[in-house]
């Protein structure tokens, strides 16, 4: 059986081009299925997953959160947080045109637009995080530390379970 090749995606360039050390995993992608269904086909604990949200503020800015799969974004807090009156998520059209990635294949790498990155602080604590590669089905393997020095996030606590 021949080893399943690396998808080159946009977030996989920019991973090679910063020399990050990643792990490939591929999973059967479930539509509407989320971190549930990568944690459970990796058999890694949905925590360990960090979903990739587009969302935009009030002054129509857009930002991206990385969230544990487990856990919800408190958008009023992280909306005081960056000092305007709300945050909600976008709409999957406009996040796909921000990224330039699917819904459910939203990686935080190698995105069309920069966009500032909000970070649950709890998630540097982990040893391994698996985040998606830029493609529906494919998660990434690294050290939190990577993801950190490659995205220079601002590491808040917004998270809700």
């Amino acid at each position: 059986m021949a080893k399943e090749k690396t998808p080159v995606t946009t977030a996989v360039r920019q991973l090679r081009a910063e020399k990050v050390h990643f792990t490939d995993h591929p999973y059967t992608y479930e539509d509407k299925g989320g971190t549930a269904v990568s944690s459970r086909e990796l058999g890694v604990e949905e925590y360990a997953v960090i979903k990739t949200l587009v969302m935009v503020d009030d002054n129509r800015m857009p930002l991206l959160v990385l969230m544990h799969g487990d856990m919800q974004v408190s958008t009023k807090e992280l909306a005081r947080i960056r000092g305007v009156k709300q945050i909600t998520p976008c709409t999957p059209d406009s996040a796909q045109k921000l990224t330039g990635y699917l819904v459910g294949g939203t990686s935080p790498f190698g995105t069309r637009q920069a966009m500032p990155v909000y970070m649950e602080g709890s998630i540097i604590e982990l040893e391994k995080i698996y985040i998606n590669g830029g493609k529906r089905g494919y998660l990434v393997g690294m050290a939190p530390t990577e993801l950190v020095r490659v995205l220079k996030p601002t590491l808040v606590t917004v998270g809700i379970r």
